[in-house]
């Protein structure tokens, strides 16, 4: 027999080796680093230009970041600050080497979503943000999966549940409740409105005097930030039905939402949420929050059947949010809830596989231009990533052959570089700010 006593007894083991792996994974005092990037990357994976035209621009002038030379002089090595000036500083052709960005507009956000684990969800949404971030991008990552596979990818492992997807929820509840009763007590006609009261469980914690940076925390990429997770956070699903029993009329699906309307508008580029393999009060926030809608799926039939009862419920699940229409306000999200752009995206794919090129073909025939045209391939480079918690982006060529580093990091960048073309044309169908 197993109780309680001996899962915590089992957590705590787990802790313990937690801490080992962190070890082997990362720096020896156990935070990751971002390693540099050679000017062979800069030039002809980064802006895409010819080595040669890269070395006539450092040699014109010695102002510009030199990197770090290699011993036999045949090599410099850049960090990503040093390539963000080199970016800044460097024109080719009259050509800006910075990212498309139309002006007028706030941070594209994208929700990478499917209630099936295993599909690829936090894989895709950290390369995506590792390949924005290398493209001058300002990327924020959203951990709303209470296993946290996204926050450990990014280094970030000791977080509390006050500072994840969960405070913010909470820190909402008690904001939106007080905002209500303010409201009742400032009606100049009728009746008395009843006050919402809540217990002293959840106002005592002092969330509400949290502020939004409070919540974003950096990472070893200068240029991405994380709101992280952490397995306490799963308290969110049995907490947010407490909540919304305390205060029925209280819109708990739009409070990402609002808390992100609250951030400066000019603070991100890109903001990508990881979702929970559910729908759920986590999930449900990130879908509602975001511009688009990006569904991974693994190339076989057990994921296609999954993908399928996912997009039906989340259909039922948003339809039932507009009973909430016109009761409370939800930030500058309207209801009835629609995206800008829905895309679904084939993973751990394999071009040799009769069974997944026939799957792709079925995806094809139902979703239409709905399917992206490049899938992420399965290559040893992706698994080996995926053991060491990093991205293709984040390892180093030179450990292991170059074209199977190439091989992988060419799926991703293709599936990337479709991912940006679809954020500027959605881009464009969003309204302009005040």
């Amino acid at each position: 027999m197993y109780n309680h006593n001996d899962l915590a007894q089992m957590q705590a083991q787990s802790l313990k080796m937690q801490s080992w792996i962190r070890q082997q994974t990362f720096s020896p005092q156990m935070e990751k680093t971002l390693r540099r990037f050679s000017s062979w990357e800069v030039a002809e994976l980064i802006f895409k230009v010819n080595q040669s035209t890269l070395r006539g621009r450092l040699a014109a002038d010695p102002t510009l970041p030199q990197g770090l030379v290699e011993e036999d002089g045949r090599q410099r090595w850049y960090t990503l600050e040093e390539i963000n000036e080199l970016r800044r500083r460097i024109k080719v052709n009259r050509k800006s080497m910075m990212p498309k960005r139309p002006a007028g507009k706030r941070a594209m956000r994208v929700a990478v979503a499917n209630f099936k684990g295993g599909a690829g969800k936090s894989t895709t949404a950290l390369h995506f943000a590792h390949a924005a971030a290398l493209d001058g991008y300002r990327v924020l990552c959203v951990d709303f999966d209470p296993q946290a596979t996204l926050s450990h990818s990014m280094g970030l492992s000791d977080v509390t549940e006050e500072y994840t997807v969960w405070g913010i929820m909470a820190r909402d509840l008690i904001n939106e409740t007080e905002r209500m009763n303010s409201a009742a007590r400032g009606a100049e006609s009728g009746a008395a409105l009843p006050q919402r009261r809540l217990p002293d469980a959840v106002t005592s914690m002092g969330l509400q005097d949290l502020r939004g940076g409070d919540f974003i925390k950096s990472t070893c990429w200068p240029t991405i930030d994380l709101i992280p997770s952490c397995a306490n956070a799963a308290f969110v699903e049995f907490a947010s039905a407490q909540y919304r029993h305390l205060n029925p009329e209280w819109s708990f699906f739009a409070a990402v939402s609002r808390y992100l309307d609250s951030l400066p508008s000019d603070a991100y580029d890109l903001i990508i949420f990881d979702c929970p393999p559910a729908i759920g009060y986590q999930s449900m926030n990130a879908v509602f929050a975001a511009d688009m809608l990006y569904i991974p799926s693994g190339p076989g039939y057990w994921e296609y059947d999954s993908t399928t009862s996912f997009i039906g419920q989340l259909s039922e699940a948003l339809e039932d949010l507009t009973a909430f229409n016109g009761v409370v306000p939800a930030g500058t999200m309207p209801l009835p809830k629609a995206f800008l752009d829905v895309r679904f995206l084939l993973t751990r794919f394999e071009t040799g596989n009769d069974l997944h090129r026939a799957m792709q073909q079925a995806f094809q025939k139902v979703f239409g231009d709905r399917i992206t045209e490049h899938p992420i391939e399965l290559t040893r480079a992706v698994e080996q990533s995926g053991r060491f918690l990093s991205s293709v982006y984040e390892i180093d060529y030179r450990s292991m052959t170059r074209e199977t580093w190439r091989r992988a990091r060419a799926s991703f960048d293709q599936a990337y570089e479709e991912f940006k073309a679809n954020i500027l044309l959605a881009w464009d169908k969003m309204e302009d700010e005040a």
